[in-house]
């Protein structure tokens, strides 16, 4: 699956980039595109492209506060999860996300 999503924790300086990397390489282990945006102290970093999200199967945003520029993602499926999840269990937020993407394709 092609992914994309935004980090952004309350500081923006420790969890937002942990948790971007953290994603990217467990996404590319389990076989996916993952591409992930840093929303944080230093601005936005990593910025998704129009055609990134495009072709994204969804948008994934961990993030403990409000992102810039959400309605980028208008028309797209959107999940939310705590950004600390990510950090630590980026494998396990990942397989669950696309499971329920698949889910409701199958609906």
């Amino acid at each position: 699956m092609n992914i994309v999503g935004v980090t952004s924790c309350i500081a923006g300086l420790a969890h937002t980039p942990m948790a971007a990397k953290s994603l990217e390489k467990e996404g590319a282990r389990l076989g996916h595109r993952v591409n992930i945006e840093q929303q944080g102290a230093l601005g936005i970093m990593d910025r998704l492209s129009e055609q990134d999200i495009a072709d994204a199967d969804f948008v994934l945003i961990a993030a403990d506060r409000a992102i810039e520029e959400e309605e980028r993602f208008a028309g797209k499926t959107i999940i939310r999860v705590k950004i600390g999840q990510c950090v630590s269990h980026a494998a396990d937020v990942i397989i669950k996300c696309v499971s329920a993407v698949e889910a409701r394709r199958n609906q």
